[in-house]
């Protein structure tokens, strides 16, 4: 893989986030198109409304192709929620998800935040290994069907 950059996101990237979300999502995980519309329902609140002194996303790109992306998000006055993390195939392994979670969480940090939260799925292995590599712990787990397929929901917090 070429060199790999990080940027601000911009609203012109929500279309892309959104799309790659559902698709990756329906192909890896077998979600239901319901997956696609919560994302956008995120994205397009962020765009509307988010803080800019206390929320940011990032793209990870290579040779101007959109690879990955994560957000930051206000949760209440001291905790940041991760949000959106996705990268595509081709950049798993390859260490883009790393910086892209340092990237969040040194900002959170740098914004005043004392901890963060996140809520993912068991199935997702490699993000939780990396979760728990940079300190984040499990507090909660349940089962649900959401999405249109059986799943175990994951809630995850870190002290910043």
């Amino acid at each position: 893989m070429s060199e790999i950059s990080f940027r601000r996101f911009v609203p012109t990237d929500a279309q892309w986030v959104v799309a790659r979300h559902a698709d990756l999502y329906a192909r890896d995980e077998g979600f239901d198109d319901t997956f696609g519309a919560v994302v956008g329902e995120i994205i397009a609140d962020f765009c509307r409304s988010h803080d800019p002194l206390c929320e940011q996303g990032w793209i990870a790109e290579t040779q101007g192709q959109r690879i990955g992306c994560i957000f930051c998000v206000r949760h209440t006055d001291t905790i940041a929620k991760l949000r959106l993390f996705l990268l595509t195939p081709e950049a798993r392994g390859r260490g883009v998800g790393k910086q892209l979670l340092q990237r969040c969480m040194a900002y959170a940090k740098t914004a005043g935040y004392s901890e963060m939260t996140l809520w993912t799925h068991e199935s997702h292995r490699a993000a939780c290994a990396l979760y728990a590599a940079f300190g984040w712990q499990l507090v909660d787990s349940r089962p649900v069907h959401s999405f249109g397929v059986d799943l175990v929901e994951q809630t995850w917090k870190v002290l910043l």
